[in-house]
């Protein structure tokens, strides 16, 4: 039988002034701090609870990690850790027990438990699976081996148009899945975009 799948949901503890920094500068700290406030009760309620997989919320700053243990039920909360995205991420892939092991964010409005469950599905003929965003990042990623031999986030230029290529582009000999394309929100055109979803 192959071991469960592990889901990773990274978020910022919502906190006045803190986080969702390029929304904040266009609509103020306020409706920014409220939107990752609801985006991430709204993630957490349609995923956390799944059977289908065991769900780890990890949580910065590190000190907030034993405080959102309340609001993040039933997932596991961890702290995300030091440094930049890229090694956050290749922590969490690596540090997860055994079975594969999916990363998403949580300002993502039309993420769904469908689109987790078909990532873990991908990983059954792919060594990698990858969310494309909108803004040519991604809402998620994948790994079938928790620690693989290849390096996806080395070099990545995040929060450019370049994320999701450099990251294909250190995966060269993997087999590697894409999803459907999502949008994120980081910018008050996006949130506007989603106002009504939201």
């Amino acid at each position: 039988m192959s071991p469960k799948g592990h889901l990773v949901i990274m978020a910022r503890v919502p906190r006045l002034g803190t986080g969702k920094r390029r929304l904040a500068r266009e609509l103020g700290m306020l409706a920014a701090w409220r939107f990752q406030r609801r985006m991430l009760a709204r993630v957490l309620r349609r995923l956390a609870r799944d059977p289908r997989w065991t769900t780890w919320v990890a949580v910065t700053p590190a000190a907030a990690a034993h405080g959102a243990a309340h609001w993040a039920a039933p997932a596991r909360v961890i702290a995300q850790g030091a440094g930049g995205l890229g090694p956050k991420m290749a922590r969490l892939l690596c540090e997860r027990p055994p079975g594969p092991v999916v990363i998403v964010g949580s300002d993502i409005p039309d993420l769904h438990a469908g689109h987790v469950a078909r990532a873990f599905e991908a990983l059954g003929r792919h060594d990698w699976v990858f969310g494309p965003a909108a803004d040519g990042g991604y809402w998620l990623v994948g790994a079938r081996r928790r620690c693989a031999p290849w390096r996806p986030f080395d070099a990545v230029r995040w929060s450019s148009p370049h994320a999701l290529a450099d990251s294909l582009a250190n995966l060269k000999r993997a087999r590697v899945a894409l999803l459907e394309e999502l949008h994120d929100v980081d910018t008050g055109a996006d949130f506007d975009k989603f106002s009504k979803k939201l």
